[in-house]
């Protein structure tokens, strides 16, 4: 997984009146958790910019002006109400031998042979929750969609790694292809019975993409 760099600066205090006087002069108040002790510090508000305001994910490689580098992921922002700007910012520090969850994008390869048939693809996961060590994971999750025939689904199970874990069980549905509202019902001799389970799961054991 790919990182960026923030370089910023170590919170000489920590009130309300500092709080606001960043804010003013265009920094982001920051707090650096996972440590011994909590790590306070500000940078600009421009750095955020391509790990905030993007749909793709990265760890993060922070330098600070008295010497403090540390690995870390995002864990809270608080944005504005209503201009939508970075408030405030809260990081986690990690090994580089340490595993760390993260919500990886969902990129769907190929075009399902369902939609080809005049149906719809469908995507009940657009992000997944994985488990791994920071340099085994992916910058985004690749979901083969071309054997998916009307009526079919494709489960996590389908983009299962060896480099992280899947955090969702096993019969959890990733996407599916959807008859048209404009066609009607297209019946693959070769397809299956229907089944009773739901969008996210439930005791059917079918194959990872059904064909």
């Amino acid at each position: 997984m790919k990182s960026i760099k923030i370089e910023g600066s170590k919170r000489e205090s920590v009130g309300k009146k500092s709080t606001k006087a960043l804010r003013n002069a265009g920094e982001i108040p920051c707090v650096l958790y996972g440590g011994n002790q909590a790590v306070h510090f500000h940078a600009p508000a421009p750095a955020f910019k391509n790990l905030v305001y993007t749909a793709d994910v990265h760890t993060v490689k922070l330098v600070l002006n008295d010497g403090t580098k540390a690995n870390a992921v995002v864990q809270d922002i608080q944005f504005h109400p209503v201009t939508d700007e970075i408030l405030h910012m809260d990081f986690y520090e990690f090994d580089d031998d340490q595993e760390i969850t993260m919500e990886i994008p969902v990129h769907a390869e190929g075009i399902p042979k369902g939609v080809k048939n005049g149906g719809v693809l469908r995507f009940n996961m657009r992000r997944m929750m994985v488990r791994g060590l920071a340099s085994n994971l992916p910058d985004y999750i690749v979901a083969n969609v071309t054997p998916l025939k009307i009526g079919k689904k494709l489960y996590v199970t389908a983009v299962a790694s060896d480099d992280y874990k899947i955090m969702h069980p096993d019969n959890t549905v990733i996407c599916m292809v959807k008859t048209s509202r404009n066609i009607s019902a297209i019946t693959d001799d070769d397809d299956d019975e229907d089944d009773d389970e739901t969008d996210e799961g439930g005791d059917d054991k079918e194959a990872q993409a059904d064909a």
